[in-house]
C-alpha cells in the first residue's frame, strides 16, 4: 500500500457515467391490489455508477482522476455535473449533447435486499461531433496520465471509431490502457493493454463455453490473440481471476460474504489501474483487485474501496500468522495512523521478553484488556546486551519476535535497536502507554507523548531471570 500512496497516481477514465439512485425502505405486508411487496420509502440517495464509479473507487485508492463522458441536456444531466463537482476529480471533461437522456438507474431495496430496479437512458451512440470535441481535449491532456481506463457498459460513449482513436493514442504515448468491455464484438478494442471480462461475457465474446481450465485456457488465449493484448484476464466471480500472461494462471480469491455485486467490475478495473500504475507486477495487481472486490461485494449497492479497508482485509486474513503480525517502524505508522482515523484505541508496551512465560502472558492479557489494539515494542538483540550483558539474548530477535506474534493479545511486534522506545512512540502516539509496577514513582519513557501511563503488577517470582538461574542450578529460594 506505500507505493500507492507514495506514487498517487494520474488516470484518466472515459466511458458511459449513470446515476446509481437507491431508495431505502422496509416491508411488512404483500400489496391486495397486485401479488406485490409494499416498500415503506425511509430514504433515497444518489451516487455516481458506471464510469462514475470506476472514477469513485480510483479516488478512494489515492489517485489522481479525470473523468471524460457525454451526457444529456436533462434533469439527469445537471444531476450528473453535480454529482460530479463532488467526487474530487482533478479534471471533468463533459460533453453534452440535444436529445439525449442521461443514464439513471433507480433500485428500490427493502431489507437490505434489491427489490426492483427501473433504468431511464438512452444507449444510441454518441454523435460524430460529440466524439471529435471529447478526443480534441483528451489529445491535449493524454502525456499527463500514467494509465487509461474505459469503461464501457453499452451506452453509446465508447463508439467503435473513437475507441480505436483513444487506443491508438495511448498507444502512441506508451501508456497502458485498460478496458472493461461490453458486447459481443470485442474487435474495437484491439491493441489494449489488457481487459477484464467476467466469465459469461467472455464466453459471449468468444462464442465459447467455458466450464474447466481447459476450455478457459483456449478462451482466454483467443480474446489475447485476437484483440492483440499485453495481458488477458477473465474474472471468474469467487474463484479469483484468470490471467494469461505467457500461461495461465488463476489468482484466487478468500470467500467472504456477498451482500451486492453491484459495481465489482468497477473496482476490479479502478484496482488493477492504481496497482499498475504505482509499479506492481501484473499477477501482483490481480492480487490487490481480489482483495479490493472481496471488500466491496460485502456492501450493499454500487460502492469504492480504500486503502485502508484492504489492509484491514489483509490483516482479518492473516491474524492468526505470527510472522504477519511483525512490522517496521513505517509500516506501523501507517498503521497506527489508520487505527486513530477509526477511533480505535491503541495500547503499548515494550520488552525484551527473552524467555516466555506466564508472567509475560498475563501482563500482556491484562494490557489487551485496557483497549482495542496491542502494539509490542520489542528490544533487539543488541540493545538487550547493552541493557543485559552479553550472554542475554537467550532467544534472538526473529524467535522472540515470533513468538509474541503468537499470543492472540498482541496484535503487532515492532523490533526495536534503540535503548528506549521513545522514537516507536512517538510514531504510534498509543493512547495509553502500559508499563509494569515496578516502574511506580519512576518516570515512564513516552509518558509525555501517550494520553495515559498504565501499571500493572507482575505475578511474582515469574520472570526470565528466574528461569534461567533454576535452569543452571541456581534457583532462589
Amino acid at each position: 500500500m506505500d507505493r500507492i500512496r507514495k506514487r498517487e497516481p494520474h488516470i484518466a477514465v472515459i466511458g458511459d457515467l449513470m446515476i446509481d439512485h437507491y431508495i431505502w425502505g422496509s416491508c411488512e405486508r404483500i400489496s391486495p391490489e397486485a401479488p406485490v411487496q409494499i416498500v415503506n420509502v425511509n430514504r433515497e440517495n444518489a451516487v455516481l455508477g458506471g464510469a462514475g464509479n470506476v472514477l469513485n473507487n480510483l479516488i478512494s485508492l489515492g489517485s489522481e482522476v479525470s473523468i471524460y463522458s457525454v451526457v444529456g441536456y436533462d434533469e439527469n444531466g445537471k444531476e450528473m455535473s453535480k454529482l460530479l463537482k463532488r467526487a474530487s476529480s482533478k479534471k471533468i471533461t463533459l460533453i453534452h449533447e440535444d436529445y439525449r437522456r442521461t443514464t439513471k438507474k433507480s433500485r428500490i431495496i427493502a431489507s437490505n435486499q434489491q427489490v426492483i430496479r427501473y433504468d431511464d437512458e438512452s444507449k444510441k451512440d454518441i454523435t460524430c461531433f460529440s466524439e471529435d470535441a471529447l478526443l480534441k481535449i483528451f489529445k491535449l491532456e493524454v502525456k499527463s496520465y500514467d494509465i487509461i481506463v474505459l469503461s464501457d457498459y453499452g451506452k453509446g460513449v465508447l463508439t467503435e471509431n473513437l475507441t480505436k482513436k483513444i487506443i491508438s493514442i495511448a498507444k502512441k504515448h506508451n501508456i497502458a490502457i485498460l478496458v472493461d468491455p461490453k458486447g459481443n464484438d470485442y474487435s474495437k478494442y484491439e491493441g489494449a493493454t489488457l481487459l477484464t471480462p467476467n466469465k459469461k461475457e467472455a464466453m459471449l465474446a468468444t462464442q465459447m463455453g467455458i466450464d474447466s481450465k481447459e476450455s478457459l485456457n483456449v478462451a482466454i488465449a483467443t480474446l489475447k490473440k485476437d484483440l492483440k493484448l499485453k495481458y488477458s484476464i477473465i474474472t471468474l466471480s469467487e474463484e479469483g481471476i484468470a490471467l494469461l500472461d505467457r500461461k495461465l494462471k488463476i489468482i484466487p480469491t478468500v470467500a467472504r460474504e456477498v451482500f451486492d455485486v453491484t459495481g465489482a467490475g468497477d473496482t476490479v478495473i479502478a484496482s488493477l489501474a492504481v496497482a499498475l500504475a504505482s509499479g506492481f507486477e501484473i499477477e501482483e495487481a490481480c492480487q490487490f483487485a481480489n482483495k479490493s472486490a472481496a471488500v466491496v461485494v460485502a456492501k450493499v449497492g454500487s460502492a469504492t474501496v480504500s486503502l485502508n479497508e484492504i489492509e484491514e482485509y489483509e490483516e482479518s486474513l492473516n491474524s492468526g500468522k505470527s510472522e504477519n503480525k511483525i512490522k517496521e517502524f513505517e509500516q506501523i505508522k501507517a498503521i497506527s495512523k489508520r487505527l486513530k482515523e477509526q477511533n480505535r484505541k491503541i495500547i503499548f508496551t515494550n520488552g525484551c521478553f527473552d524467555i516466555l512465560h506466564r508472567g509475560h502472558a498475563t501482563y500482556l492479557q491484562q494490557a489487551k484488556e485496557l483497549g482495542d489494539v496491542l502494539i509490542l515494542g520489542l528490544n533487539s538483540d543488541e540493545s538487550i546486551r547493552r541493557l543485559k550483558g552479553e550472554d542475554r539474548p537467550i532467544n534472538n530477535l526473529e524467535d522472540r519476535a515470533f513468538l509474541m506474534g503468537a499470543l492472540e493479545s498482541v496484535d503487532f511486534v515492532v523490533p526495536f535497536g534503540e535503548d528506549t522506545p521513545y522514537e516507536l512512540i512517538k510514531l504510534i502516539k498509543p493512547n495509553i502507554l502500559v508499563k509494569g509496577a515496578d516502574y511506580a514513582g519512576k518516570e515512564v519513557v513516552g509518558s509525555d507523548i501517550a494520553d495515559e501511563v498504565v501499571l500493572i503488577d507482575f505475578i511474582q517470582g515469574k520472570s526470565t531471570t528466574n528461569i534461567i538461574e533454576k535452569i543452571s542450578g541456581k534457583e532462589i529460594c
